[in-house]
């Protein structure tokens, strides 16, 4: 039952970081094409640990990790943000949030199916 569980538990998180990169990557692309090369650098790599970070909260019952990955995420790139040129700034500010959203609605259904799913097999 532990090994079901854990590989449950390893298919939701790479779902979560897989899943959320396409629909990520998508709806940015969507709204508007990355014409500020550099500006958020590391975005890809910050979105796939939030996605692992979030589904693995919700997966162990710790939905509290939702609040600390925003906290982190916001002060973290609030430095980068306030730098940006004024005329850039309202779409990087824009692709930031929206891709944010985007991200933690991905991890969090993941994350919430999976958990449903281990505690039917428990």
């Amino acid at each position: 039952m532990w090994a079901v569980i854990g590989l449950v538990g390893v298919a939701s998180l790479g779902l979560s970081a897989v899943l959320g990169w396409l629909v990520v990557r998508g709806i940015l692309r969507r709204i508007s094409p990355a014409t500020t090369p550099g500006v958020l650098r590391g975005g890809t790599w910050i979105g796939i640990l939030e996605r692992v970070l979030i589904t693995g909260g919700i997966l162990v019952g710790m939905p509290e990790v939702i609040a600390v990955v925003i906290a982190v995420k916001g002060l973290g790139r609030y430095p980068e943000l306030r730098e940006t040129e004024p005329e850039l700034r309202g779409g990087v500010a824009e692709r930031f949030i929206i891709g944010t959203l985007a991200s933690f609605v991905v991890a969090a259904v993941v994350g919430v199916a999976g958990r449903a799913v281990i505690l039917a097999i428990d």
